[in-house]
């Protein structure tokens, strides 16, 4: 079985005001696999969080995972789904049913309430949403295929010694092997 994990976090300026969402999706082993990020007009924080879930669906789906752990920092959204509250609000509605159809299209689901330091990366991408007011959604694929960085191990610190251009805060699964002259 093919599964991912998703941080979701919705958020919105003034509620109902300026919203977005943001996704960080990673595989199983905690690698990241994509970002997304979209910026929803004028919305309220509970349609930006429905949102964030759906689009963490919809990117599982097209991209052949069939199982998913859901972590959200909205205790309504994740009481709501795993079926503790009702959805009484008709905005939402629509929106939780459609969350519910794309879950049962997948073989395993969950989803669990974090605290929101638990959940940066998903707020920073639900943040840079609504700060730039992206229209459509924004989606940063991670490139699954591993580098062979040669590097010298000294003062606490591997350096490399090619010049590699990483983006500022990659996070990166390293395997340390000695390097065998050739």
């Amino acid at each position: 079985m093919k599964r991912c994990v998703a941080y979701i976090d919705g958020g919105s300026r003034g509620n109902p005001g300026t919203a977005g969402y943001g996704v960080d999706m990673q595989d199983e082993n905690g690698a990241p696999v994509a970002s997304l990020s979209e910026n929803l007009g004028i919305r309220t924080n509970n349609f930006a969080e429905y949102s964030a879930l759906i689009g963490a669906l919809r990117y599982a789906l097209a991209n052949g995972y069939d199982g998913m752990r859901a972590y959200a920092d909205s205790e309504l959204m994740v009481r709501q789904i795993n079926g503790v509250y009702k959805v009484k609000s008709p905005d939402l509605q629509p929106l939780f049913r459609e969350a519910k159809a794309l879950i049962s299209k997948l073989k395993s689901f969950s989803i669990h309430h974090v605290p929101r330091e638990q959940n940066r990366e998903a707020d920073r991408l639900a943040n840079l949403a609504m700060d730039k007011g992206q229209t459509k959604e924004l989606v940063r694929e991670v490139s699954p295929r591993a580098l062979r960085i040669l590097a010298v191990y000294r003062a606490g610190s591997f350096h490399p010694l090619e010049p590699a251009a990483f983006p500022e805060n990659a996070r990166f699964h390293l395997t340390i092997a000695p390097a065998v002259d050739e």
